[in-house]
């Protein structure tokens, strides 16, 4: 495996940072420089280490800058969250995703890091001094993610309790967590870069005139999923599961012939994504598979039901196209709290600027859940997008409060260490290759390893 060190000291000549703009992945070097230094050309940074600089025409001159730590704080806590998630989710049924509809506390990772992603990104374009180039950057930047994702996610790594190795390209997973941070980006990016007018910013509504085409963006995507989500007609549809006991895969029927349905079985998201992607390139574990209908121990998994319905075991994407596209609004959001930090320097007024739409965000959320759009992060309902998005607003402004204005910085070291090296953690831990490389030592028989010996795994 590459070396660490490779991924993280690219000088700014170098695009190789397939980090740029990710969450789990960023290490994200922002500033708080104020919005009226001297108007020369900020060179395009990465999220990974993102020194904001200015620079003349024909010289560079770095000007001093603060860090943002509540930021890499933020980052930080969230990959500890994600880690807490994936190892004690599993024990614990409050930290594991809700079945269906509802909340956990692993539901706001993912939002989480679309947030910081957005934040980030007002910081690293700020003053682009080239809208093509930076285009072709981001681009790029996407690309690269997408490429790793499915490296990391596609299947290539095998799980604890399964040492085969590979991955079956007729089969792969085309979508996951670093594929949704791609688009999420990308768009972001490309707003950020080119949907912006060059009025001053001496008040709230100054701010939204300012940035009102992105805003426009935000409602468009907004309706493009409700539209589809709502509007679109499911049909009836199969699926196959090969079986031990005979060669012949059996084959499922689901009855749906509906629109409008955000059910399991029969919503517009899972079969966007069985159309276009393919059914055997959607995750094989499916979230719902832990819902009382088709598990006796719900919320964990367990044996089927005499009576589950035919879509328990049909393969379904968390993260798949169309609720992407709803989670593009999340980044979106997070680009309006680091538009904030852009264009107001008093502490104030930036917390009373962002507590207005985070208070909105969440009140509004829950109001809609209460009239019957559920909270559902497997389809990343407008509702789910809201109260997270609210949720991320609050615990971004609480660790901005404490960090970068009390300056309680030495109690958030480790989590600060932790965002700083986000890549890193998320690679080794989250992606279990720490634990896969342990494993390839056995003795007599793969599955005679240390992680065995230790509890982990088996």
């Amino acid at each position: 495996m590459e070396k660490y060190e490779a991924i993280k000291n690219l000088d700014e000549e170098d695009d190789d940072d397939v980090e740029m703009a990710l969450h789990q992945i960023s290490d994200s070097r922002s500033t708080i420089a104020a919005a009226s230094a001297p108007a020369a050309p900020q060179h395009h940074t990465k999220i990974l280490h993102q020194d904001v600089s200015s620079s003349s025409s024909s010289s560079k001159h770095q000007s001093p800058s603060h860090r943002l730590l509540s930021l890499d704080v933020f980052r930080g806590l969230t990959v500890a969250l994600m880690i807490l998630v994936d190892d004690a989710g599993g024990i614990v049924p409050a930290l594991n995703h809700s079945p269906w509809n509802g909340l956990t506390i692993a539901d706001f990772v993912m939002p989480f890091f679309l947030f910081i992603v957005g934040v980030a990104l007002a910081l690293t374009y700020k003053k682009p001094s080239c809208r093509a180039d930076a285009t072709r950057k981001a681009f790029l930047r996407a690309l690269k993610l997408l490429v790793l994702g499915l490296f990391l996610q596609g299947g290539y790594f095998h799980r604890l309790t399964d040492l085969s190795f590979g991955v079956d390209i007729k089969r792969i997973r085309l979508m996951g967590i670093l594929q949704r941070i791609a688009l999420a980006y990308l768009l972001t990016a490309l707003c950020e870069i080119w949907l912006r007018r060059d009025d001053t910013v001496n008040s709230g509504s100054s701010l939204i005139r300012k940035y009102r085409y992105q805003w426009a963006v935000s409602l468009l995507v907004s309706g493009v999923y409700l539209s589809l989500l709502y509007g679109l007609y499911v049909p009836d549809w199969e699926y196959r599961i090969a079986t031990e006991s005979s060669s012949e895969p059996k084959i499922f029927s689901v009855k749906c012939g509906v629109r409008g349905d955000t059910g399991p079985g029969c919503n517009a998201v899972g079969m966007i994504d069985r159309t276009i992607l393919g059914i055997q390139h959607l995750y094989g574990r499916p979230i719902y598979a832990r819902t009382p209908e088709c598990s006796i121990n719900s919320p964990e998994n367990g044996p089927l039901p005499p009576d589950a319905p035919s879509w328990c075991q049909a393969p379904f994407d968390p993260e798949g196209l169309l609720s992407s596209v709803m989670a593009i609004v999340t980044c979106l959001i997070g680009l309006h709290y680091g538009h904030i930090i852009v264009h107001f320097k008093d502490h104030r007024v930036r917390i009373l600027y962002w507590m207005i739409p985070t208070s909105f965000l969440v009140v509004f959320g829950f109001a809609l859940d209460l009239f019957g759009m559920h909270i559902n992060k497997a389809l990343y309902t407008f509702s789910y997008m809201c109260v997270t998005a609210g949720a991320s607003g609050v615990l971004f402004v609480g660790i901005y409060l404490m960090v970068d204005v009390c300056g309680y910085s030495r109690l958030t070291m480790i989590m600060e260490w932790m965002g700083k090296h986000a890549l890193m953690i998320y690679i080794l831990a989250a992606c279990n290759v720490f634990p896969i490389f342990i494993q390839g030592f056995y003795w007599g028989k793969p599955q005679n390893n240390i992680l065995k010996l230790i509890g982990v795994g088996t």
